[in-house]
């Protein structure tokens, strides 16, 4: 018996799941769910500063956005930043995420 042995039984074809969208995020600017390579990850550390992750693996709050500025500008007019991290964002934190964002994409 699989269950006895420890071996997992194999899925039938019409009850597979698609796990795609467990590796997707929201862009928190355009809104458009996305794979998390495609975009960067902006994290709330447990100190309360706003950094950029480019390893995604930091502890801490994150939030996901399209690594264009375009993007980041519907962030800051909408306060998704603001929404994601529950926190007040000073506009000059969008000004150095908006230099980083540059830097990355060089």
């Amino acid at each position: 018996d699989a269950q006895q042995s420890g071996l997992a039984r194999p899925v039938p074809a019409d009850q597979a799941i698609d796990l795609a969208w467990f590796y997707c995020q929201v862009c928190i600017g355009c809104g458009q769910m996305k794979d998390k390579k495609d975009l960067i990850r902006i994290l709330k550390t447990q100190d309360e500063s706003i950094i950029i992750d480019t390893t995604g693996r930091k502890n801490g709050r994150g939030a996901y956005i399209c690594a264009n500025e375009e993007c980041l500008a519907k962030a800051f007019k909408t306060k998704g930043l603001e929404r994601s991290f529950k926190m007040a964002i000073d506009a000059g934190i969008y000004d150095e995420l908006a230099k980083e964002l540059n830097n990355i994409g060089k």
